[in-house]
Order: C-alpha cells, then structure tokens, then sequence
C-alpha cells in the first residue's frame, strides 16, 4: 500500500471513530460527558483532515 493509501485509511478509521464519539455524545445524559466526547470528536475529526493532507497530525519545523 502508497504512503498516501495508508494516509487516507488512516484518516477514514479517525473519522469513524469521531463519528461514534459524536454518536455517544448525543447519547451521553451529564452535560459535562456531552461536552467532553464532543470536544474529543472534534479533536479527532481535525486530526483526520490533517492525516489526509498527508501532515500526518505532526508539527512541521520550520528550521
């Protein structure tokens, strides 16, 4: 598999697994969980837009 298939299945697996979190969240009854699976749900949503890019989610050093 290329770099960028693995990038790509990466990001999809990250994209499924905040959708389940956002999924829980609409579940979720204290507010504070609520907040928390969406807050992480959209951290990992983020991320995968980044891994798909082909950033990978890493800081780039600007030397």
């Amino acid at each position: 598999m290329s770099v960028a298939g693995e990038s790509g299945g990466r990001a999809q697996q990250m994209r499924t697994k905040a959708q389940e979190l956002t999924d829980a969240a609409e579940r979720a009854t204290d507010p504070e969980e609520r907040q928390r699976l969406t807050d992480k749900a959209r951290r990992l949503h983020e991320q995968s837009k980044q891994q798909e890019m082909g950033m990978g989610g890493r800081d780039i050093d600007p030397m």
